[in-house]
């Protein structure tokens, strides 16, 4: 049966809508789109366009808003570290792009603080480089970082979210020893997009090049932006996806492919966050988190506060954007009730921590909010 446009297509594949109190996830569609980025895929649908020069055009686009020489669009920033490792590896090369992985008898290495390790470090490694590890655990020292620099050392891959870490080398830090011996530095900024002006800050900082993933600014989950130096940026072209047929080169990227109506999308949403009154976001991340509290505490054997919980999985006092509720019977506990929430059609997905159930609103609307909050409290009456 073929899927018709007054059908479910929830239905139609089999799958249940979710009502996301885990914040935005990769595994859960990143975040809503709003009706003008919305509006600009449905306009690109309309027409083809060339894609290399749509890249080119809405990469410098982006470099503009924040005072950087270059861009590009990236599926992420997972996809652009892979691209930055090649592209310092490479250059502009089209044989080499077309050799990588293979690395041989080329600079290879890329650098990372011993204490900066995190997931998404492997994703170096699918160029052909190797990461090597500067400093231990507790610290990594100017001195060590030169020591470490050869000439096999083509980047240092410097995750921004881990810089204030006791014992860190600062950006500015790296990238004074880093642009001396011609090494290229990247930050990867994934989520770091407020305050505004961050970005322009690590480029000013000495970072030759800063990823950004834009689900985590309202752009689609499978896109990004890579800023700075020009040679760099023309560098990430080379072992990119277009072209691959064209070139004379069956370059190293062409697996990273990108859609048209993604690339106005990440161009679109970052505009719209740029120019977004973020007192406003933070108010109604806390207005929902309260009709889930106001509901919940003190009901059914439930406590219930609303807290911040940030992008370094932590709980903090502000942002508030989820409520945090404790059991204070042992018939129901916080594993019991995300696993019956997620039971739920719609479903409802939430973090069950330790002895803590953890509702993040930030991708909620207020009615689901209201919704959430009328199924915990049946689930809990239940379970008295």
């Amino acid at each position: 049966m073929s899927f018709d446009a007054t059908d479910s297509i929830f239905e139609h594949l089999g799958v249940r809508p979710v009502i996301n109190g885990r914040g935005i996830y990769t595994d859960l569609g990143g975040c809503r789109l709003s009706p003008r980025v919305w509006h600009a895929m449905e306009q690109m649908n309309g027409s083809f366009v060339d894609l290399p020069m749509l890249l080119d055009q809405a990469g410098q686009h982006i470099a503009d808003l924040f005072g950087a020489p270059a861009g590009i669009v990236t599926p992420g920033v997972a996809a652009a570290i892979m691209l930055g490792s090649a592209a310092a590896i490479a250059g502009t090369d089209g044989e080499i792009s077309a050799r990588l992985p293979d690395v041989r008898g080329l600079k290879n290495r890329v650098l990372i603080q011993s204490g900066h390790r995190y997931d998404y470090d492997r994703q170096v490694s699918l160029s052909g480089a190797t990461l090597v590890e500067v400093g231990d655990h507790d610290a990594a020292h100017a001195q060590q970082l030169e020591a470490a620099i050869d000439e096999r050392t083509a980047m240092m891959l410097y995750p921004a979210h881990l810089e204030s870490r006791a014992g860190s080398l600062s950006i500015r830090e790296a990238a004074e020893i880093t642009r001396r011996h011609g090494v290229v530095l990247f930050v990867d900024a994934a989520f770091m997009n407020y305050p505004t002006d961050v970005l322009t800050k690590f480029i000013q900082a000495g970072a030759d090049l800063v990823a950004v993933s834009a689900k985590y600014y309202g752009g689609p989950n499978s896109g990004g932006f890579v800023i700075g130096r020009a040679s760099l940026i023309e560098a990430v072209q080379n072992v990119y996806f277009t072209h691959y047929e064209s070139s004379g080169y069956r370059k190293f990227g062409r697996p990273l492919k990108m859609d048209r109506h993604i690339v106005v999308a990440v161009v679109v949403a970052l505009e719209e966050w740029l120019s977004r009154d973020h007192e406003e976001r933070f108010q109604s991340w806390r207005r929902r988190a309260e009709i889930i509290r106001s509901a919940v505490d003190g009901a059914a054997q439930l406590n219930a506060k609303t807290m911040g919980f940030d992008m370094m999985l932590q709980l903090v006092a502000e942002p508030v954007n989820c409520v945090v509720i404790d059991f204070t019977s042992g018939k129901l506990t916080a594993r019991d009730l995300a696993r019956e929430l997620a039971d739920d059609d719609p479903q409802v997905l939430t973090i069950a921590h330790a002895d803590m159930l953890i509702v993040a609103v930030n991708e909620m609307t207020d009615d689901e909010a209201r919704y959430v909050a009328q199924r915990i409290l049946a689930i809990a009456d239940q379970h008295k």
